[in-house]
């Protein structure tokens, strides 16, 4: 059986996997700048025998394995870019470049789909369809996945749908975690300018004082969750930035916020800035001000397709075995731009368990000190070959 071929191929290639991640890991590049990451992605699929296609929405690689029968096209993705942080763990692969680390995963992630590129390449004879190995720059703040995708990543083949992944500390190192439905949320951003009247702080009454304006803003926000939102549904709105004034003495004439919204539906998505300018129209005209709001939409919501994400189980069971695919209860706030390939295909997002207390693989993404047990590599690899077989081969 194919399966067993997998697994096998994939242990043998778990030392070369552990080898390419550290050498990532120690050379980290932020979005758009990925240039040697790219350049050993597009090295080995080469060395594959791959048709690559390179400088896909500046950094990006997509590496092509044609199948011996036609038949339908899965896309495998992978993220590049780094964290701009210092890292601070004592390893011997640690970072080179000073503030620029890798965080979140995204050297781990690249790593294994040059594994599963390695492994579903000694079995192109047995596949039916293709295979787009899919690296994308710039997850961490500048939609490198639209950007891929507007420059023709989904055609030529033509995708039918996507699979990613993302290491997550939080499981056990050898398992996967699958999530139904809603995943993770859209992360997006407003921006609001209150305006009054400004002068002296002993005269008020000839003023319109845009701080009073905003704090009643502020308050006024906090009900959109708790009275707007059905009970049952989440979504997150937190104000964290407010700045005015400039002396004890004077009344300012503006007033800045800033925050995020968070949430998990397209529909929800839609409503919120309708509810924001609603509350912040009628306090500021209230209040003889005027105001500027700019709500900047950024990632869409991870919702995963029930029969794409039914594969993936599939694959993870016959890979790690029973046990071993852990289906999470709630998602995530946080976001992620592979929301943007299932905007348009069909597709599915699974997280890889990387916590290993024996091991110290402990800490949390986005910390500096965190890292991964490096045995998931060849594994999250052989789960990612085994879901594009099961898809390809059964359609």
């Amino acid at each position: 059986m194919l399966r067993e071929k997998i697994i096998e191929k994939s242990k043998e290639i778990r030392e070369e996997l552990v080898a390419i991640r550290r050498d990532i890991h120690s050379h980290p590049e932020v979005g758009l700048n990925e240039v040697r990451t790219s350049g050993v992605v597009i090295k080995k699929l080469e060395e594959l025998g791959l048709k690559v296609i390179k400088n896909i929405g500046e950094t990006g690689v997509i590496g092509i394995l044609e199948g011996k029968k036609p038949g339908k096209t899965v896309l495998l993705r992978a993220d590049m870019d780094c964290l701009e942080m210092t890292e601070l763990n004592d390893v011997e692969y640690k970072s080179k470049y000073d503030g620029l680390m890798h965080a979140c995963g995204h050297d781990a992630h690249t790593t294994w789909l040059l594994g599963a590129a390695m492994i579903l390449s000694e079995f192109k004879e047995e596949i039916c369809g293709n295979i787009k190995f899919l690296f994308q720059p710039a997850e961490e703040s500048l939609g490198g996945a639209d950007r891929m995708i507007k420059q023709g990543a989904l055609e030529n083949p033509k995708v039918d749908i996507a699979i990613g992944a993302h290491v997550w500390p939080i499981i056990k190192s050898g398992s996967i975690g699958i999530k139904y439905n809603s995943m993770m949320a859209a992360p997006d951003m407003f921006k609001i300018k209150i305006f009054g009247k400004g002068g002296h702080g002993a005269e008020p009454h000839n003023c319109i004082d845009p701080i009073n304006i905003g704090c009643q803003v502020y308050m006024a926000l906090q009900t959109i969750i708790s009275r707007k939102v059905d009970p049952v549904d989440s979504a997150v709105l937190s104000v964290t930035t407010f700045n005015a004034g400039t002396a004890h003495n004077v009344i300012a004439d503006r007033v800045e916020l800033g925050g995020t919204v968070r949430t998990l539906t397209n529909e929800m998505r839609e409503q919120m800035p309708m509810w924001i300018e609603d509350i912040l129209k009628g306090i500021t005209v209230a209040n003889g001000g005027t105001y500027e709001f700019e709500y900047i939409p950024y990632y869409p919501p991870v919702i995963n397709n029930d029969e794409v994400l039914d594969i993936v189980k599939k694959a993870g069971e016959a890979i790690l075995g029973e046990g071993k695919v852990v289906e999470l209860i709630k998602p995530t706030m946080g976001g992620e731009d592979f929301s943007y390939f299932q905007q348009k295909v069909p597709g599915a997002f699974f997280v890889v368990g990387t916590y290993n207390e024996e091991k110290g693989i402990v800490n949390p993404l986005h910390n500096p000190k965190f890292n991964i047990d490096e045995d998931i590599l060849h594994k999250a690899s052989a789960v990612l070959a085994q879901s594009a077989i099961l898809y390809l081969n059964s359609n």
